[in-house]
């Protein structure tokens, strides 16, 4: 065999095992905008993670790889008979913090390919970092997430179902959702549910694939309004998506497995989605206050606690130590719950009332003073930024002109140029460093900004082509009574228009349809093969469309 054939060969076999790899491991390594090299610290989700403080001790006498030991067993919870997967926490009225957690025997036959057969369990801690026990059983079921509704029941969703009880004790009674998909497509299918509670006690809740869905009360029919996914525009692989609600926006994290990336959102109604530049969480986040580092091979199943102002201040994973084909029964490889904590932003309120714009010559910030923090002495000044997003995350924005003290707290005045808003922007983003150079970040509120719209939606239209009318049902599903609302409904035939048609809807309650008739010229001779157009133009939300076949 000639020297050219061996290399020919060597060759073949290095691409086989490439492609062999790059299959089994089912990654694409997806490329970062050169733009994210020039973001500073608090632009990025990640960035908020922080050491964890010592619970327990250390210790290397356990199971796992030598890249997350010696580690802090009473992180979170885990043990040798059971392996964990998923689960949030809620601090309860006994001032304890409850875990809803899966788990499935270690010795399993199908190691961690058990998990289709877990059960949920109740666990309790008297801290949220753990370590937490187990004290009672929900039932069967994967990817727990536990929330609480406006009248005091407690829900725990489940993949294909939820339990609900009166009490975070049970007894649970299980029971499946309504879904009502209003002609639009599921994207993805139903799975892997995640829910955050809306001021009036409604809920919101994004499926697995992107979908925006409404509920009047967190248990009854859950209605789909988006008409395609929320996430970030890219050919990714989507899974674990986590929202929450805090005093300020609607957060969103999803993580595309394939591209290994996970995404941070933001929204001011939980419909339109901002995306954020940056990672919002990456294998390398465990680390401890002395050094030590934890190096999981997966996280996944993110969830937030929050504190009282619905603050993210920890997160929670599902970890394991190495690929789930390779944790097998009786081994030591396993899976368990970790909790992170994540710096809180900063308590702002922006005083100026009329709308920022490049012309504006002061913004007045008030940082407000909590417990461990005194903004009047912590923060470095001249390091403050303050505008757009857009802008501050990348190191620019209004600079500080003067500050005085507002009792306990500390108003800011920031000059007006350079802040970046625009008609798209619902939010002032603050980013700088305390006086000990530690990074120091906050949003607020924009007094012009409308944060609880109307939310029209419309069904798919239908044709009466013997009445020479298209019935539409139009829906609301904001908190607030809307108003007056235009309705333009064009149908094509064969890609050409064939009439649009327009008329108005009455304002609606919340949770609220109508069904209206919309009049055409019958005499207009229609196919079969029609499209449609339908745009809804609210007086106080924002425009909505609807495509598809009639």
């Amino acid at each position: 065999m000639n020297p050219i054939q061996v290399r020919k060969i060597i060759v073949f076999f290095a691409a086989l095992l490439i492609f062999t790899q790059v299959s089994f491991a089912q990654i694409e390594e997806r490329p970062r905008p050169a733009e994210w090299n020039n973001l500073v610290p608090g632009a990025k989700f990640i960035d908020l993670f922080q050491p964890i403080p010592p619970i327990g001790k250390l210790t290397a006498d356990t199971w796992g790889t030598a890249t997350v030991k010696p580690r802090y067993v009473d992180n979170g919870i885990e043990d040798n008979e059971w392996s964990y997967w998923g689960g949030n926490i809620l601090k309860g009225e006994d001032g304890q913090f409850h875990l809803f957690v899966c788990r499935w025997r270690e010795d399993s036959p199908k190691g961690h390919h058990e998990w289709p057969r877990s059960i949920v369990v109740h666990a309790v801690s008297g801290h949220s970092m753990g370590p937490f026990k187990v004290i009672g059983e929900v039932g069967k079921g994967h990817n727990p997430e536990i929330y609480r509704t406006a009248d005091g029941h407690f829900v725990v969703y489940v993949i294909d179902g939820y339990y609900v009880s009166e009490s975070l004790d049970g007894p649970w009674e299980y029971s499946k959702f309504d879904f009502d998909q209003r002609d639009r497509p599921i994207i993805e299918g139903l799975s892997n549910l995640t829910f955050a509670r809306r001021e009036d006690g409604s809920y919101l809740m994004v499926c697995r694939g992107g979908g925006v869905w409404f509920s009047k009360d967190g248990v009854s029919t859950f209605n789909q309004v988006s008409n395609e996914r929320v996430y970030p525009p890219v050919d990714g692989r989507f899974e674990d998506p986590v929202i929450w609600k805090d005093h300020v926006q609607y957060h969103l994290i999803v993580n595309d497995w394939l591209g290994r990336i996970a995404f941070y959102q933001r929204s001011k109604d939980g419909v339109h989605w901002k995306t954020d530049p940056g990672e919002a969480y990456m294998p390398g986040i465990t680390t401890y206050e002395d050094g030590t580092i934890e190096d999981w091979f997966k996280y996944e199943r993110i969830k937030i606690f929050q504190d009282e102002l619905g603050r993210a201040v920890q997160a929670n994973f599902a970890v394991i130590d190495t690929l789930k084909n390779e944790d097998k029964p009786n081994d030591r490889h396993s899976s368990k719950n970790i909790g992170i904590p994540l710096k809180a932003g900063m308590q702002l309120e922006l005083l100026n009332k009329k709308a920022i714009t490049p012309k504006t010559k002061s913004i007045k910030v008030l940082v407000k003073a909590e417990p461990g923090f005194n903004p009047q002495q912590d923060l470095d000044l001249a390091s403050l930024r303050f505008g757009a997003s857009e802008e501050v995350n990348f190191g620019r924005g209004a600079k500080v002109l003067s500050s005085q003290a507002k009792g306990d707290d500390l108003e800011i005045s920031f000059e007006g140029k350079g802040n970046g808003f625009k008609e798209d922007n619902f939010a002032g983003k603050m980013i700088g460093k305390d006086n000990n150079g530690d990074m120091v970040f906050g949003f607020s509120r924009l007094p012009w900004v409308n944060y609880n719209p109307e939310i029209l939606s419309a069904r798919k239209p239908e044709i009466d082509k013997e009445k020479g009318i298209v019935r539409v049902k139009v829906e609301n599903f904001g908190q607030i009574k809307s108003k007056k609302a235009k309705v333009i409904v064009e149908v094509f035939e064969d890609g050409k228009s064939a009439f649009t048609s327009e008329g108005k809807v009455h304002s609606l309650d919340p949770f609220e349809g109508i069904r209206i008739e919309l009049p055409y010229d019958q005499l207009i001779p229609l196919g079969s093969d029609l499209t449609y157009k339908l745009t809804i133009l609210p007086s106080n939300g924002e425009m909505e469309m609807l495509e598809g076949e009639l």
